[in-house]
């Protein structure tokens, strides 16, 4: 009983309500076969079966029913203390990193439960990932895959998602297809290394067309000229998502399918302060899935919000 974990109650509870493990996953935001490992774990450490399952169906037990409302009461009374704790904690510093985005109401969600301080230190994901498992910063919002949060032992939390669109020559704004657009991909692995990983797997698996560059032009003014010297819609990165455009281009929504490119708010696995737990509840309560789950949406396959087809 020692090793159940709040977080496997949590998902005791969403697939009793679901009585399916795939839309328990999806709801929950993460992978179907972690969500199936963890129930066994939970069972194997109560001691009890709580569902009945083969490959049409999923029912709980006699004892997961009789077990189901004290483990909502549990969670109820674990989410207070995590509020009170959170009210408590309103003078503990944490450090936050970030890539390019924020939460625009990051301060007015956070002013409750801590003094937030935006780290200096603008740095691609990768690198900000490294600074939170190496114990440099706090939190920090950033682009990662599932292979990144085991390897560096952190847990990350869904807090935005950017819908790509493509900038074009020409007068046409009508939608482009994934596949008919290029993708830059920079030789400067130490600056572009997220951007590079996404971007070729959206090349293989949607049929895009990579364009090798050496000039640090993924984003800024020199992406502009890469647009106009490319013949087909230049798919645009997040870090120029809100960037004015020329007078002489245009936006293009990418569709078929719709790519996405998420945000995580990530810390280290074994965090458990309360002034940090709390930050991460006020940014990431109530976000929702962004469009990300929806059926004609994008996501590379390591992306650890990546719905189950």
């Amino acid at each position: 009983m020692a090793r159940v974990e709040l977080r496997q109650l949590r998902y005791f509870v969403a697939v009793a309500e679901e009585l399916n493990f795939g839309r328990a996953a999806e709801r929950l935001l993460i992978a179907g076969p972690s969500l199936s490992q963890q129930i066994k774990a939970l069972e194997r450490d109560l001691g009890v079966r709580l569902f009945d399952r083969d490959r049409r169906s999923v029912s709980l037990t006699p004892a997961g029913a009789d077990l189901l409302p004290h483990t909502r009461a549990l969670l109820e009374r674990a989410d207070d203390l995590r509020r009170r704790a959170g009210r408590l904690s309103g003078s503990q510093s944490v450090r936050l990193g970030y890539v390019n985005w924020l939460p625009p109401d990051l301060t007015s969600r956070t002013a409750a439960v801590a003094r937030v301080h935006l780290d200096a230190w603008v740095a691609p994901s990768h690198t900000q990932a490294a600074r939170v498992a190496d114990g440099s910063l706090d939190l920090a919002v950033c682009w990662v895959r599932t292979e990144d949060l085991k390897r560096l032992g952190l847990r990350a939390r869904l807090i935005g998602a950017d819908r790509l669109y493509a900038v074009a020559k020409g007068p046409d704004t009508g939608e482009v297809r994934a596949g008919d657009v290029d993708v830059l991909i920079d030789d400067d692995v130490t600056s572009w290394a997220s951007w590079n990983a996404y971007a070729e797997e959206l090349t293989e698996t949607v049929g895009a067309r990579a364009v090798r560059i050496s000039d640090g032009a993924v984003t800024g003014p020199a992406f502009f000229d890469h647009v106009r010297r490319c013949t087909r819609p230049v798919l645009n990165s997040p870090k120029g998502q809100t960037a004015p455009l020329p007078p002489d281009l245009v936006r293009r929504e990418v569709a078929g399918p719709k790519v996405y490119w998420t945000w995580s708010l990530v810390m280290r696995e074994s965090e458990d302060r309360a002034g940090v737990l709390a930050a991460a509840d006020a940014l990431c309560d109530g976000v929702g899935d962004l469009g990300i789950q929806a059926p004609d949406a994008w996501l590379p396959t390591g992306d650890p919000y990546a719905p189950l087809r």
